[in-house]
């Protein structure tokens, strides 16, 4: 039986090319202004806030914001669409600070990398490098992956072409223009995410106005939204814990600190994006609360798109297709040029490679033979999200001891790495197995009996927390 597709292939393929070639040109045209090194690593250190606001924002939003709050909520309840929200955008406030002092102590810098190779030693240095790069590989993959999906779900066009032809804009204008080029483009995106958002939201509260409510969500599924159910605190506090963690080792927001033209632009600017990437979160979550009322048996991946393309119509296909190509192409030209500029500034110092070497070059060839493997992995329509969880775990074991160096002299190298080898082993102890039943430490090297229900069922929730917050232990002991 064949599977009928709200718009056919022939439509959504020239979509997919007109809207990639749409950013592409935009991109090269405005770089051919702007030539050097610093504009590719720095955009010369001169955007203003509108600017900076938009690329901030339209960075943040890639198109897992379609489906990671709306399946989030469908079982973490209001706790998991809160965490979500403010896990995305903490980052932001945690900037202000950080990035002023970054900034003094930097003023001629470009990446996070930077600092830790002064603070530590290279071996600490090169470690966080790779974990850095890894990190942003994964949410490169993620994203490629997540649209390739979403245009299959919609016109059954195979993963692989959706994946080369979205991996081939990016790269084509953020290996030329780096990140000029991406602020710039950031620009348009934003517009035109917001713009497809708005219809978006305005069709759902519309045609939904009885459902689209917290007292509906109240009557049909009043557990997601109770005081009592435990998920509600365990969900959004992981979820706010591994994505702020996470996007604190973003290369991406760091550029963005540097590219600023002052530190009040910088400042206004961070305020500015919370302020925006906090309700977009939520309603994308609240989308996920509404459709798990209104059909219990919903795949989670699907619940925004169950509510918004119920009735099938082409116009909103079509919208729902540039929102989510739209919202990727800004997230893979900023990961392309934040992964390109740690090869460029931090790559030659990790491999001791001679000054003769050309890094910009270096670093567009290593940035292509990624891309290679990304478009393999996308094609297959894996899914990644255990993958993703893992790196998450170990974004938070590293993350309160590398942004505890910034104000600590005490914290040396080898107190770093004990640290953080503390987080990380004790994290994966708890850490959950691909089916999430059991882990090394419940249910492989002790019974799972010996432990009660609540450890046995929040596994993830305490592996993040204790991973997180066990190398606090360490600093304790050093300090005495």
């Amino acid at each position: 039986m064949n599977k009928t597709y709200f718009i056919n292939q022939t439509t959504s393929l020239s979509l997919i090319i007109i809207v990639s070639l749409f950013f592409t040109l935009l991109g090269l045209f405005h770089s051919k202004k702007y030539p050097g090194l610093n504009n590719y690593l720095t955009a010369n250190r001169n955007i203003n806030i509108f600017s900076l606001t938009n690329s901030l924002v339209a960075s943040a939003l890639g198109a897992w914001i379609l489906f990671g709050p709306p399946s989030a909520a469908t079982w973490g309840g209001i706790g998991a669409v809160i965490g979500y929200a403010l896990g995305t955008a903490f980052p932001m406030i945690f900037l202000i600070f950080l990035g002023k002092k970054i900034r003094n102590q930097f003023p001629k810098g470009s990446t996070l990398i930077e600092f830790i190779r002064v603070k530590f030693g290279k071996s600490l240095f090169k470690l966080i490098l790779i974990l850095t790069i890894f990190y942003m590989s994964i949410f490169l993959c993620a994203e490629i992956t997540a649209v390739a999906l979403l245009i299959n779900f919609i016109s059954g066009i195979k993963l692989w072409v959706t994946a080369l032809v979205v991996l081939l804009s990016a790269l084509t204008y953020t290996l030329y223009g780096g990140l000029k080029a991406s602020i710039f483009t950031d620009n348009i995106q934003m517009i035109v995410i917001v713009i497809l958002l708005t219809i978006s939201i305005f069709y759902l509260i519309l045609f939904n106005d009885n459902q689209f409510s917290f007292s509906f969500i109240k009557e049909k599924n009043s557990f997601l939204l109770s005081r009592n159910y435990i998920p509600n605190y365990t969900a959004g506090l992981t979820f706010f814990i591994a994505v702020a963690a996470t996007n604190l080792f973003h290369q991406g927001n760091w550029q963005r600190v540097y590219a600023a033209k002052d530190y009040q632009t910088l400042k206004k600017s961070l305020i500015f994006s919370f302020f925006i990437i906090v309700p977009i979160i939520f309603f994308m979550g609240f989308t996920g609360l509404v459709a798990v009322s209104l059909d219990p048996n919903i795949s989670p991946d699907l619940a925004f798109f169950s509510l918004l393309l119920k009735d099938q119509t082409k116009l909103l296909s079509l919208i729902v297709m540039i929102l989510g190509l739209t919202l990727t192409i800004s997230t893979v030209d900023t990961l392309i040029n934040a992964i390109s500029s740690l090869i460029v500034v931090d790559g030659p110092v990790s491999l001791s490679l001679k000054n003769k070497i050309n890094n910009l070059k270096l670093s567009r060839y290593l940035i292509i033979i990624l891309s290679i493997i990304i478009f393999f992995i996308a094609s297959k329509g894996f899914s990644i999200l255990y993958l993703f969880l893992l790196a998450d775990l170990f974004c938070c074991a590293f993350v309160l001891t590398v942004f505890y160096s910034f104000y600590s002299k005490a914290l040396n190298e080898k107190v770093a790495y004990i640290s953080i080898g503390v987080g990380l082993i004790t994290g994966l102890l708890l850490f959950p197995s691909p089916d999430f039943s059991k882990s090394l430490l419940v249910g492989i090297l002790i019974p799972k009996e010996m432990f009660g229900p609540f450890v046995s069922q929040s596994l993830l929730f305490l592996s993040f927390i204790i991973a997180t917050f066990s190398p606090i232990l360490i600093f304790k002991i050093r300090k005495n």
